[in-house]
C-alpha cells in the first residue's frame, strides 16, 4: 500500500532497481481517491494521517520528504464513527477526513433510481460488448423494484451484466436473470400500476411502519430530508 501511494527509490527492497514515483507524488495539484478507507490498517492510517497534516511524505527507502498538494477523497461502506469507537479506525484522522460528508442511501432505499441505473449500465454494455440491447421487460423491472438489493448498485450492475451473456438482443427478460434473484409472487400477472411508483410507495411505507409512522424518524432512515419526504408523500398521493 506505501509503495504505491508514496513510492519508493532504487534499492529500497529486492527488485527496486529505479525509482518510481507514488500516486501522492502523481496527483500532485490534484484528487486521489481512496476507496473502502474503513479497512486500511492501522499503521496505514497514521501514515496517511501525517500527509494529510503536513502535506509530506517519506517514500520508501528515502532520507529526504517530499511535499505534495492533493486534496483527498475518502468512501467506505461501514460506520467510521462506530469503527472509532471500537479502536479500530483512528479518531484524528476520522476527524481530519470528515470535512465535508456525503451519506448515501442503500439502494432498497431510493428505488426509483432503478431504471436510470438499469439505462446507464446497458448503454455502457452496449458499448463495450457490441450490442444492442434496447432496455429491460417490465415484468424484469418489477422484479427489481421487489428485490432487496443487499450488494447495492454493483448487485445489479452484475445482474445487468449476467443478462448479458445470456440476451443478445431486444429487451432483457425474466429468463435472462440470475437464478439468486428473488421473484414476487405476483410476478406473472398483469402489469397494470407502474412499478417505479410501487417500489417508492413501498419503501416509504415500510419506513414509516419501522418507526411507528413517525415521519421525522422515518425521513431519518431513509438517509432525506424531512420535507422531501413530505413532497414524495404528496407526488405519489398516498394517504397516511
Amino acid at each position: 500500500m506505501e509503495s504505491e501511494l508514496f513510492g519508493y527509490k532504487k534499492g529500497a527492497f529486492t527488485n527496486a532497481m529505479k525509482d518510481k514515483p507514488g500516486q501522492f507524488a502523481l496527483a500532485d495539484g490534484g484528487i486521489i481517491f481512496l476507496d473502502e478507507i474503513g479497512d486500511t490498517s492501522p499503521a496505514f492510517q497514521v501514515s496517511l494521517l501525517r500527509v494529510l497534516q503536513e502535506h509530506e511524505f517519506t517514500p520508501l527507502g528515502a532520507l529526504a520528504q517530499e511535499k505534495t498538494n492533493i486534496r483527498i477523497i475518502a468512501a467506505t461502506n461501514k460506520e467510521l464513527s462506530d469503527l472509532v469507537s471500537q479502536n479500530r479506525f483512528r479518531q484524528d484522522l476520522y476527524y481530519r477526513i470528515n470535512v465535508i460528508r456525503l451519506s448515501l442511501p442503500p439502494l432498497r432505499h431510493r428505488m426509483e433510481d432503478i431504471p436510470l441505473l438499469v439505462d446507464r449500465f446497458i448503454q455502457k454494455m452496449n458499448i463495450r460488448q457490441g450490442k444492442f440491447i434496447q432496455g429491460i421487460d417490465k415484468k424484469v423491472l418489477q422484479a427489481f423494484m421487489s428485490h432487496e438489493f443487499p450488494g447495492n448498485i454493483r448487485e445489479l450492475e452484475n445482474i445487468i451484466e449476467h443478462a448479458f451473456v445470456l440476451c443478445s438482443e431486444g429487451y432483457i427478460k425474466l429468463h435472462h436473470l440470475p437464478g439468486f434473484l428473488s421473484l414476487p409472487s405476483n410476478i406473472n400477472e398483469e402489469i397494470d400500476s407502474d412499478p417505479v411508483k410501487s417500489a417508492q410507495t413501498k419503501v416509504i411505507t415500510d419506513a414509516l411502519a419501522r418507526n411507528n409512522y413517525n415521519r421525522s424518524a422515518a425521513a431519518k432512515d431513509l438517509g432525506i430530508h424531512k420535507s422531501t419526504l413530505f413532497r414524495r408523500i404528496k407526488k405519489l398521493g398516498m394517504t397516511l
